[in-house]
């Protein structure tokens, strides 16, 4: 909704404000204010647009995720370079059931990018090793698979990295 820098501007503002209301003497408006300015801070840091987008993600609902990722407005300015690994991500999931070579862009870039959780490369690397199994490369897929073992510390991947090795048997 806003661009990254305005949400911190918004947030140095609204705490100037509160720190005032401190002063003044009326304490519950001050903390009020600074619990508003937290939501902004917050929002600096995990971006509107891509939470929601990642709600419809959980729903299954890829035109709905791909909708709300498509409003946000040039994603090199308004996003942190965190935030543009996940926007990348979740294109890649989306592209991942439409266009191949897409998807695997996507997902090259949001890991060149860098994604905060394990379990997210571990997926994106999965999903890679699928792409490339797909296209007959086996040494990168193999490559890409050990990685993504690696990164599963909680073996919640097990079971799909088990039958992509199955399959890669029969290659």
């Amino acid at each position: 909704m806003f661009n990254k820098n305005i949400k911190l501007v918004i947030a140095a503002l609204i705490i100037a404000y509160a720190v005032y209301q401190f002063i003044e003497g009326n304490i519950g408006n001050g903390i009020f204010l600074i619990l508003l300015a937290s939501i902004f801070v917050f929002l600096y840091f995990r971006n509107e647009f891509i939470l929601l987008a990642f709600l419809r993600m959980r729903k299954q609902d890829m035109e709905g995720t791909e909708k709300w990722l498509k409003r946000i407005k040039n994603p090199e300015s308004a996003l942190t370079q965190k935030q543009q690994g996940y926007y990348n991500y979740l294109y890649g999931i989306i592209y991942s059931q439409k266009n191949l070579t897409q998807a695997e862009k996507y997902f090259r870039k949001a890991l060149k990018l860098g994604l905060n959780m394990d379990y997210d490369v571990a997926m994106a690397k999965l999903s890679l090793a699928g792409i490339a199994m797909q296209k007959r490369r086996k040494r990168e897929a193999t490559k890409l698979l050990q990685e993504a073992k690696k990164l599963d510390k909680n073996n919640m991947l097990t079971d799909q990295i088990k039958m992509m090795q199955q399959q890669m048997k029969k290659i």
